[in-house]
């Protein structure tokens, strides 16, 4: 049995002037070239528009795979994807990918300056939406501290800024591109907890007005979504809020029994990579 489920959130424009959308996910079942089982079971789940959904569970239990068909690097065998009703395709959908922004664990930053990383997925955006984008990523303040400001030149991969930085630049692309859905691969890992705490909160500007996914494994990252989405053996098995779930008993409970050894994170029980 699931837990009880948050009511839906309103959605709000974007900053394109569209509503967030809804997505939907039915019946997914998605396997890797070559592999001898599926890594998504039969997936059912809905992203609320505005509103912050994350994404827990054991290691193996499909996480990465979820996101891998959502940006459209795992095509799908069976059910699908709808987004406001019309089905898409993920893996053949331009127009999808276009509204999609994935800020991975180690976000990737380019040769280049400060303000040409920032315009990686919308090239013609204004310097001053950009600093505006930087403002709503709190990452405004560390960027004028550099010595060009957002003319400062970054290394190959960035290695001149810390780790917490780098995902205030990488929320502020998402932020930049005015992409609609925004999927989050666990950015406060490794971090301290003033930067952690920055980045907690760009997160929740962000999900006011567009569709937000985070694949979380730290307690403080989860207690903040408005929903909680549980998997397991490639499918979600539970949905809800932090405390429902947590009463609940079941697998959510688990994971939170697993990590009382480490009172801040989710720590995976069983399975593979």
């Amino acid at each position: 049995p699931r837990a009880a489920e948050a009511a839906p959130a309103a959605p709000r424009p974007t900053p394109t002037g569209q509503a967030a959308p809804r997505v939907r996910l039915r019946g997914l079942v998605a396997r890797y070239p070559g592999a001898s089982a599926d890594a998504l079971r039969g997936l059912d789940l809905e992203l609320e528009p505005s509103s912050l959904t994350a994404l827990v569970g054991p290691t193996g239990a499909g996480k990465t795979s979820l996101v891998r068909v959502l940006i459209g690097t795992l095509a799908v065998e069976r059910g699908g994807v709808w987004v406001d009703g019309a089905r898409v395709d993920p893996a053949r959908a331009p127009d999808w990918r276009a509204r999609l922004a994935l800020v991975p664990q180690h976000p990737h930053l380019f040769a280049g300056t400060v303000l040409d990383n920032l315009r990686l997925g919308r090239p013609e955006a204004s310097p001053a939406e950009v600093e505006a984008a930087a403002r709503e990523a709190g990452a405004d303040g560390f960027i004028r501290s550099l010595p060009e400001g957002y003319a400062t030149v970054l290394g190959e991969d960035g290695l001149d800024l810390s780790g917490g930085e780098r995902q205030r630049l990488a929320i502020a692309r998402a932020f930049v591109r005015r992409a609609d859905v925004v999927i989050l691969d666990e950015i406060s890992a490794h971090l301290d907890a003033v930067t952690e705490a920055a980045l907690e909160q760009a997160v929740a500007r962000l999900a006011r007005s567009r569709t937000v996914l985070v694949v979380a494994h730290r307690l403080a990252t989860v207690r903040r979504a408005d929903r909680i989405a549980v998997m397991s053996a490639g499918r979600v098995v539970e949905q809800g809020t932090h405390a429902a779930l947590a009463a609940a008993g079941g697998t959510y409970a688990r994971l939170l029994h697993a990590a009382s050894g480490a009172p801040d994170a989710l720590e995976p029980v069983e399975g593979a990579a």
